[in-house]
């Protein structure tokens, strides 16, 4: 009730240097008991008292913008219009606040206004009432007169006394019906006693999302690779940030899921590409990694921009041979031999500052390309890395292996103990068609409690139930592998 009191007296205050506020606010006092809204003067922003914007982009279809203006508003309730905000704005997260007063300025009330102008809009409004027809009758505009009535699936009109569906002509209104924006804005009733402010008003909005993309330019012995990475922001919120701040945050930020309001259409998509030197500087944030750009930069609606994120050269980098069977058969006997997996060829890097690198790397997919015969780059393969944190390895791969030939038969099977107890064993053949020798990786996913009790090569307990052995395969030549397994279970 002070609240209200106050007010209320302000207003009356405000009233003896304008008499014709107390005609116009008249039922004020009313008004503020029953809890209706003050009677208030209406203001308008626009990205023009823009000071700075700020912009940070989420991985996950999620956008933080702060847009700071400079406003000049009148003292007692204000009605501020504040346009140019992202048509996929999140209502339930604005904030505004004053940066210059912020205890002269308080929100009452705010409002996301989004019914916008548009054809279907304006005809609707006009249902039951008289609009304007105009056609084209021997190089000359007829006017007629015609009484909307229906817009479902076209346009009914009664005319001279009859019904038209969709006649010929243009339509032509009498004036903008009231309630229609031209563009998303919000709206907040304030509580004013400074005449100028610093405003900064944030939100969250969907339609905004980054990710990483990354080339790999491998050597021609394929022992050092240059890496180059870049950002690409993706902008369909509906909103354009001029000359922003932008920052980016790599992590899995969790979020309540919840329905859409309103499906927005998506337009046309533009392409802008910055090219130069790594321009993010990285740190550290809460359990995230947070990348600012160290220039400001316009981010257009509709447009997705690619920025520098990273670029080393010789980077130290190591091939590998990997043969991992997706079949088990541990416990039952196997029917034939696997001819069909595939050896897999890796590339893998150590992200450490000794290998000319060490930058936290969000994830992203990373393209591999190499030089041929004629020194033209040729694309050798991509696949997805996760965020990846300094001093960790980065692990690729590019694909299968043409000349290197793997093939897995079960040579024996037992069942010991009564069913608790298995045995296989295993013959691994695999045959090296390069001009080159190899080692190939064997990777068993072995399940249960177990014990390999026979083996031809030494193997690594990489986790407790997968294992490798590294078998070496000369060139043109072939290498077999043996090893029995009994498993508890």
């Amino acid at each position: 009730m002070r609240h209200i009191t106050k007010q209320i007296n302000r207003f009356f205050v405000a009233s003896m240097w304008q008499p014709a506020t107390v005609v116009g606010c008249a039922m004020l006092v009313l008004s503020a008991i029953a809890g209706a809204a003050f009677c208030a003067e209406k203001q308008k922003s626009t990205p023009a008292d823009q000071q700075s914007v700020s912009v940070t982009v989420y991985n996950d279809n999620l956008g933080l913008i702060k847009d700071v203006r400079e406003l000049d508003l009148a003292r007692g309730v204000v009605d501020l219009m504040f346009e140019g905000v992202a048509a996929k704005i999140d209502p339930t997260s604005v904030h505004i606040r004053s940066l210059s007063h912020p205890n002269a300025l308080s929100v009452l009330e705010q409002n996301f206004e989004f019914d916008l102008i548009s054809p279907e809009k304006l005809m609707e409004k006009y249902i039951g009432q008289t609009v304007e027809l105009i056609t084209m009758v021997d190089d000359k505009e007829v006017v007629k007169q015609a009484r909307l009535i229906g817009i479902e699936n076209g346009y009914v009109y009664e005319m001279e006394g009859k019904i038209a569906v969709n006649p010929p002509g243009r339509v032509v209104l009498p004036e903008l019906p009231a309630g229609l924006i031209a563009q998303p804005t919000l709206v907040w009733m304030l509580d004013n006693n400074r005449p100028k402010h610093q405003v900064e008003a944030s939100y969250l909005t969907a339609g905004m999302s980054w990710r990483s993309n990354y080339v790999m330019v491998l050597s021609e012995d394929d022992k050092k690779t240059d890496l180059s990475g870049w950002v690409t922001i993706d902008n369909r919120s509906g909103a354009t940030y001029e000359n922003a701040s932008i920052k980016l945050v790599a992590g899995d930020v969790h979020r309540v899921k919840h329905e859409r309001m309103r499906p927005v259409p998506v337009g046309a998509k533009a392409r802008v590409m910055d090219s130069a030197a790594p321009q993010f500087e990285e740190k550290a944030f809460f359990e995230y990694h947070l990348y600012t750009l160290q220039r400001k930069s316009t981010i257009k609606d509709n447009q997705t921009k690619q920025i520098s994120l990273l670029d080393a050269e010789d980077v130290s980098v190591v091939k590998s041979y990997v043969y991992q069977p997706r079949v088990a058969w541990w416990f039952s006997s196997m029917s034939g031999p696997d001819k069909s997996t595939k050896v897999g060829v890796f590339l893998t890097l150590d992200n450490s500052e000794q290998n000319g690198m060490g930058m936290p790397l969000p994830k992203g997919v990373v393209r591999v390309y190499k030089k041929d015969h004629d020194k033209s780059l040729q694309f050798i393969g991509e696949d997805a890395i996760d965020h990846t944190p300094e001093d960790e390895k980065i692990r690729v791969k590019l694909g299968d292996a043409f000349d290197i030939v793997g093939e897995r038969v079960q040579t024996r099977y037992k069942v010991l103990a009564s069913g608790h107890l298995y045995e296989s064993s295993y013959k691994v053949t695999l045959r090296n068609h390069k001009e080159e020798d190899v080692v190939v990786s064997v990777i068993e996913a072995i399940p249960g409690d177990w014990t390999i009790t026979e083996k031809s090569h030494e193997y690594e307990k990489e986790t407790s139930n997968r294992v490798r052995f590294d078998v070496p395969v000369d060139a043109k030549g072939e290498a077999e592998l043996t090893y029995t397994v009994q498993i508890k279970y």
